[in-house]
């Protein structure tokens, strides 16, 4: 039988997600790469250099009365390309540092440098501004000589062509000069080609990293897919009702842990379908004893003149009360099993109570041969459901009559300890082994696999006894050996009244 698609048919695999989730990590980190570091890139560097020019008017201004200033202005000014120039309140020019090409300070004539002083005092003693301008080609002299006029200094000036500057001005008091202005200028290298190389080698490392996405996707989805394929095929398998399937593990923990469960299902399952056969052969075979000799008797008694007796309708009437029972505890263990089972507690004499149920064994007793034997020291209250213990006490009772040994000797004792009482049963039969002990209370399960005939009872009692005493808050429990019997027990709380 092969195993529907399910509602997982129509989705990806394994393999697509990983790929899909890793080309989606690459886009994104390409984006990040390209957003900062192509698109933002001339802001960035605006940034940077702003931010420079307004640090060195900052370390200019700290060591303004300092005598060896022409030397720290040279070390401060050297390395971020930024031309200095320091005025005073009448416009003289105190310091110039060494001009450039683009040194705009050095090109301002007085006017245009107290302006900035007036700007800087309106804005509280800094102000930095942005100019956009033009450097002509310096071959545009006569003769096609080059022209190192006004703001043109060496053949670099080329490089400088339509470009931005920034000039900052900065207030500062001196003590030997009084207030002073230091005028700074810097140059925004235009990024064109820079950007260009930028560009180029973000698509090598986009196609490179789509490239490995790919291959990584392909190598996680074998090493974590094959493995999760192999076990759903085993599910599958599973599911057909072969409980031998192998469960091969492999990859990572999650995939061995999920193999390791499959594997514990599986046995589990087929204990399970074990129990399901044993239980359809022993309640067929339950079921159809007292049927055969119902229909047996009842044909004997209508063909044949004078069966019609007293003790055959009793054997009629015994049967169909072993059928009953049968019906009535496998209605008990299906509501025991689905949590439906219901009690009514109320005070009760556990000693009164187990004396009237070993009044149902009398018939037994007298025409068996059966002995069983109940001495209790003292009457012993409990809370609980009466009909729910008698039956538990039945069970237990039952169960030792069908396995005592060739003495039919049962004996029920009431023992009395720190507020519990215990009620056990005990037999003279072979025992049980212990490898079995730990199962008897299973649903169905049998010690003695060969099927005989109860002399009374069901054969499902020890499940209900489970089952019954749980629902009171009790314990239980079984002690036997091989060849010495066994005693099966059960504790309640004292009702103290």
């Amino acid at each position: 039988m092969r195993a529907k698609p399910g509602r997982w048919a129509g989705r990806l695999g394994i393999q697509w997600h990983i790929m899909a989730c890793l080309t989606l990590f690459v886009a994104v980190l390409m984006l990040l790469l390209w957003v900062f570091q192509v698109a933002l890139l001339d802001r960035f560097y605006e940034a940077i250099k702003t931010r420079a020019i307004k640090q060195t008017a900052q370390a200019i201004a700290r060591n303004i009365d300092q005598g060896d200033l022409p030397e720290q202005l040279d070390s401060l000014t050297r390395q971020p390309d930024i031309y200095v120039r320091i005025l005073d309140r009448e416009g003289e020019t105190v310091y110039n540092s060494l001009p450039g090409p683009m040194s705009m300070v050095h090109d301002m004539d007085r006017e245009e440098a107290m302006s900035f002083f007036a700007a800087a005092e309106q804005n509280g003693g800094m102000v930095l501004e942005l100019f956009r301008r033009d450097f002509p080609d310096p071959f545009d002299g006569p003769f096609g000589e080059p022209d190192f006029g006004k703001g043109h200094r060496d053949r670099r000036i080329k490089e400088g062509k339509n470009t931005t500057l920034v000039v900052c001005a900065r207030l500062v008091e001196s003590q030997e000069r009084g207030p002073l202005m230091i005028l700074l200028s810097t140059a925004l290298t235009p990024l064109n080609a820079t950007s260009e190389t930028l560009k180029l080698q973000f698509l090598c490392i986009a196609a490179i990293l789509l490239l490995l996405s790919a291959v990584i996707a392909v190598l996680l989805s074998r090493h974590i897919g094959r493995p999760l394929v192999a076990l759903s095929q085993g599910a599958r398998t599973l599911a057909t009702g072969r409980y031998d399937t192998a469960f091969a593990g492999g990859g990572y923990r999650e995939v061995g842990e999920l193999a390791e469960a499959l594997r514990y299902a599986a046995g589990e399952l087929s204990k399970v379908e074990g129990l399901r056969r044993e239980l359809i052969a022993n309640v067929s075979h339950d079921l159809r004893t007292p049927l055969t000799m119902l229909i047996g008797y009842g044909e004997m008694m209508r063909d044949i003149p004078g069966e019609n007796t007293p003790e055959n309708l009793q054997i009629v009437i015994d049967e169909a009360q072993r059928l009953t029972g049968l019906v009535n505890d496998m209605l008990d263990l299906g509501k025991l099993q689905a949590g439906a089972q219901t009690l009514a507690p109320a005070p009760l004499s556990l000693t009164a109570m187990v004396q009237e149920v070993l009044l149902r064994y009398q018939r037994l007793v007298e025409r068996e041969g059966y002995v069983i034997t109940f001495r209790p020291k003292e009457e012993v209250f409990v809370e609980g459901d009466r009909s729910k213990l008698a039956q538990v006490v039945y069970n237990l009772i039952n169960n030792a009559v069908n396995y005592t040994g060739p003495d039919k000797t049962v004996r029920v004792e009431q023992q009395l300890r720190e507020g519990w009482v215990t009620l056990s049963v005990a037999d003279s039969g072979p025992g049980i082994g212990a490898e079995d002990l730990p199962y008897v209370w299973d649903r169905y399960y049998k010690v003695d696999k060969a099927h005989k005939r109860a002399a009374v009872g069901t054969g499902l009692g020890l499940s209900i006894v489970r089952g019954m005493v749980e629902l009171h808050g009790g314990r239980y429990g079984v002690e036997s050996q091989p060849g010495q019997g066994s005693r099966f027990w059960f504790s309640l709380p004292v009702w103290e009244g």
